[in-house]
């Protein structure tokens, strides 16, 4: 199978998933990126069956809005039973990062409110130890140059994402050649920098499901 065949795979499986677990007139929390815009797109077939969805950026929104699904504002949202995103990796505990989109922050504040976390994901992107993939990191822009120095006394290489603006108007550093052997206590420690935002490591908040696309299948991990 492809890697855009392995992605609806996971991306159908969700969307099964979420009709036969979650109550019907239920709020679906909808994360951002590739198998997640695929998620989006099997979603739609049960539409009717929700109230309506919370999206983790614009480009979601319009995504859902574009299939007919009512978007609210999470501030009009009391309870989300399940939250469905993908990864850029993701490890055994299912600590993951994310981000490679850029809405890491929103990402991590629907996350925090929903429920459940069901992260959907093609098998390359299940790691042994975490870092391969560059770590995001949002920065208030006025703190960019403090918070790479910052970054760098970690051991890693911060390199500004070139062009790119957060939804929430912020800019993103991107950082590389981490191994990330400690999730929950990097996380902790680089959003204590003065400037951050947030960064793209959802170790404290991890997955509760993971549903993994191979060859062999979709294989569900917890």
């Amino acid at each position: 199978m492809t890697q855009d065949e392995l992605k609806q795979a996971v991306a159908q499986a969700a969307a099964d998933y979420v009709a036969r677990e979650v109550p019907a007139g239920s709020i679906i929390g909808v994360g951002t990126g590739s198998t997640a815009n695929c998620f989006i797109d099997a979603l739609a077939a049960h539409k009717d069956r929700y109230a309506g969805a919370v999206a983790s950026s614009e480009a979601t929104r319009k995504r859902l809005e574009g299939h007919g699904i009512p978007v609210l504002d999470l501030n009009d949202v009391t309870h989300i039973p399940v939250y469905v995103d993908g990864a850029d990796e993701i490890d055994g505990g299912l600590n993951m990062i994310k981000g490679g989109g850029g809405a890491l922050t929103r990402e991590k504040i629907v996350a925090a409110v929903a429920e459940r976390f069901v992260c959907i994901a093609d098998g390359s992107k299940r790691v042994e130890v975490m870092g391969r993939f560059p770590l995001p990191v949002e920065v208030i822009p006025m703190a960019r140059a403090q918070v790479a120095r910052e970054l760098e006394k970690l051991g890693g290489k911060p390199v500004l994402r070139a062009g790119f603006v957060t939804d929430n108007g912020n800019v993103i550093l991107d950082v590389h050649g981490l191994r990330i052997t400690d999730p929950k206590g990097l996380e902790a420690r680089i959003n204590q920098m003065v400037g951050v935002v947030t960064n793209g490591l959802f170790a404290m908040r991890p997955a509760n499901l993971l549903l993994l696309g191979t060859a062999d299948g979709v294989k569900s991990f917890i």
